[in-house]
């Protein structure tokens, strides 16, 4: 799909709102006042509500709502007000580049908006990019991991991430971990921890998938680990028996999917298991989700490993641990992977705005990304690269046990790697 033409996408899907006390909720149709109100920043975030991500995503909110809740909704005399828009639609149930694009476009236009928050998804986020970065907006997103976002990858000819910056200079920032973390520290488990000598890798064919089978894959090469093959899969598909059947034929001592509860991960298992294929299934944060352990049967998710770039909630400390206690008091029950990084980008922000004591786009963006040795939110301390790019550089793999993430090894990139 040509990524320039997003730019012009006609911004048709409405993204409105309902209003609950100074937090504005929901995602259809208020796009927000052009003038602007002196008193009043807010914060915009856009990801899938609808679907198979929202119990996720709903954590991403409920992080970024505490985080608002830290300040008492106001920061130097400034109200800060929340809308909650949606990125996905019914009919697709997941992400769309259309409602990606008009939350964009919309989100410039409205003088209030200090922050966009998102996307969830890292082929959202190279709608979104540019049109933000073409408005001077800053964006912080707490889940979107491909690193071609914010960094050449060997091998590119797309233009990466140059495309995304019309205005030549950096506006996207993320406080997780990126893939080229998460693939590679993947394969050295792999070999490492379940001494897979030979692997086979499929992926949905999307860029978050496909990048990130490709990075694994070019780790097993590089550390002596046997690629059987690779295969994308069409996740629309009804039945995966053919394909897990090949697979299954090969006896691989590990299979890797590249894709997300979205994309059929837990089908796709389920077939491979119904195949007689018994050996360790690994796949990425895009299924570290209560919706992945509900999309199949606790026999079929057996010895099952799922990744997530930084630290699992289970063994955060400190602040970390205060976050997690907070959440389960408010929202009575457990944070899911990615609700503390809704909580840090929402920081990260407010902080800026703290720093600044003004209601000033351009100054907001130069406070965030200058952001050095950060630890008022809950992961630790890091900073913002030159790129954008948290300098946190962990992975944790878990085990699939009990219907739950148990983490089992938490790993850090080596120097020079």
């Amino acid at each position: 799909m040509d990524r320039r033409r997003f730019l012009s996408v006609a911004a048709s899907v409405s993204a409105g709102s309902v209003v609950v006390g100074s937090v504005v909720i929901g995602c259809g149709g208020c796009g927000g006042s052009n003038n602007g109100s002196s008193n009043v920043i807010r914060i915009i975030s856009s990801l899938p509500r609808t679907g198979s991500a929202e119990g996720q995503t709903t954590t991403i909110v409920n992080g970024i709502q505490m985080a608002i809740d830290d300040y008492g909704r106001e920061i130097a005399g400034m109200k800060i007000e929340y809308s909650d828009w949606d990125d996905a639609t019914a009919a697709a149930g997941k992400w769309e580049a259309q409602a990606e694009a008009s939350n964009a476009k919309k989100a410039v236009a409205d003088d209030d908006v200090m922050v966009f928050i998102g996307p969830y998804n890292s082929g959202a986020a190279k709608v979104s990019m540019p049109i933000l970065n073409e408005g001077g907006l800053l964006q912080i997103s707490p889940a979107a991991t491909w690193p071609g976002l914010t960094k050449k990858q060997p091998g590119d000819t797309s233009g990466e991430p140059e495309v995304y910056r019309p205005s030549n200079r950096v506006t996207f920032c993320r406080v997780c971990p990126t893939d080229d973390i998460q693939g590679p520290l993947s394969a050295e488990f792999a070999k490492d921890e379940l001494k897979a000598k030979r692997v086979y890798i499929l992926d949905d064919k999307e860029l978050y998938g496909a990048g990130i089978a490709g990075l694994f894959e070019a780790h097993c090469r590089k550390i002596g680990v046997e690629v059987l093959g690779r295969q994308g899969i069409v996740p629309t598909q009804q039945s995966f028996s053919e394909i897990a059947e090949r697979v299954a034929a090969l006896k691989p001592d590990l299979v890797y999917y590249g894709g997300t509860t979205q994309t059929a991960a837990g089908r796709l298992i389920k077939d491979l298991r119904t195949a007689k294929l018994t050996c360790p299934v690994m796949v990425p944060d895009g299924c570290y989700e209560k919706a992945f352990l509900e999309s199949a049967s606790a026999q079929d998710l057996a010895n099952v490993y799922a990744t997530i770039g930084g630290t699992d909630p289970k063994l955060l400390k400190g602040a970390g641990a205060e976050f997690v206690k907070k959440y389960k008091e408010k929202y009575h029950k457990n944070p899911e992977a990615y609700a503390v990084y809704g909580y840090e980008a929402g920081k990260v922000f407010l902080e800026a705005v703290k720093k600044v004591g003004k209601k000033d786009r351009e100054a907001i963006l130069k406070a965030c990304l200058a952001t050095k040795d950060f630890t008022a939110g809950a992961v630790g301390k890091w900073s913002f690269d030159a790129d954008g790019d948290t300098t946190l550089q962990q992975l944790t793999i878990s085990k699939i046990e009990g219907g739950d993430f148990i983490p089992k090894k938490t790993m850090e990139k080596k120097p020079g790697a």
